[in-house]
């Protein structure tokens, strides 16, 4: 089975040695101050962590937090209870066309604008689904399951909460993507649901950056590569990543918003990882 070189992992974190790298400090200086944030696929991993930063710090007014079960999330439910003014969780189901546009419609009820969104939700394995190690391992259903999550979902949140990006203001809208859905970088294959729904999610977020360049030139949108991050997706291959590549989610989460922060107008459409390097399609 191929090693995970760096993906877009998500899940419940555990201490490793490589908690102890230092964080870089976020100041998000290029956007819009009191903007408003919506992070999709909050209950954990990377995404818990963006909502973790985006309160810790000043910049951001109200952070949306949506999820699959809202009651369910406990940690998330400790941040509300912290910033009961600043967070809001909305139930929506990244799989389900409707869940998006009812979460789409109550978000636009409470906040008549975004400076920021990022779909953090992403599939690897689940029960019996695992990344294939050869083609007889290759199911229908799992790479159905695979595009639904990790393809078809960023690009329904387009559809649905582009509304909340247009206005004059500086917007990114973002999709965390991963190195193994690079076809230039692929040369070891395997992992054919997992790097054909990344791949298509690369050109889909391609694809949108060219319309929004046309009907919404405020948005950025960029598909972004955070890392081997410590999280549950990628613990099962955590032992053919050196130390020194596995990120903490905190430090992953920190330069991830930095690239956002520094992107340029011109660099929409692009694959960027977490150092702010481009990563070939």
């Amino acid at each position: 089975m191929p090693a995970i070189p760096q993906g877009n992992h998500h899940g419940d974190t555990t201490m490793t040695d490589s908690q102890s790298r230092e964080i870089p400090p976020v100041t998000l200086h290029h956007f819009p101050e009191g903007g408003n944030a919506l992070i999709q696929g909050a209950s954990r991993g990377i995404g818990l962590g963006f909502v973790r930063a985006l309160l810790a710090g000043s910049r951001v007014g109200r952070v949306v937090a949506t999820c699959r079960d809202p009651q369910g999330a406990g940690e998330l439910q400790q941040l509300r209870e912290r910033y009961p003014d600043r967070l809001w969780i909305v139930a929506l189901e990244v799989t389900d066309e409707a869940s998006i546009a009812r979460a789409a419609g109550e978000v636009r009820e409470r906040v008549d604008s975004l400076a920021m969104l990022v779909n953090t939700a992403g599939v690897l394995h689940e029960g019996e689904m695992g990344p294939e190690k050869k083609l007889e391992d290759v199911s229908l259903a799992h790479l159905e399951h695979g595009f639904r999550v990790n393809t078809f979902g960023p690009l329904l949140m387009a559809r649905y909460f582009a509304p909340l990006l247009r206005h004059r203001q500086r917007a990114v809208f973002a999709s965390l993507s991963a190195r193994v859905g690079s076809i230039t970088d692929n040369r070891l294959g395997g992992w054919y649901a997992y790097r054909g729904a990344k791949a298509a999610q690369n050109m889909f977020t391609r694809n949108l950056s060219l319309e929004f360049r046309r009907r919404l030139r405020n948005v950025i949108v960029v598909a972004l590569h955070p890392g081997t991050t410590d999280t549950g997706l990628s613990r099962p291959f955590q032992d053919n990543v050196t130390p020194e590549k596995l990120f903490p989610v905190d430090y992953a989460v920190a330069c991830l918003l930095n690239v956002m922060d520094g992107l340029e107008p011109e660099q929409s459409g692009g694959f960027y990882a977490y150092d702010g390097s481009e990563i070939p399609w």
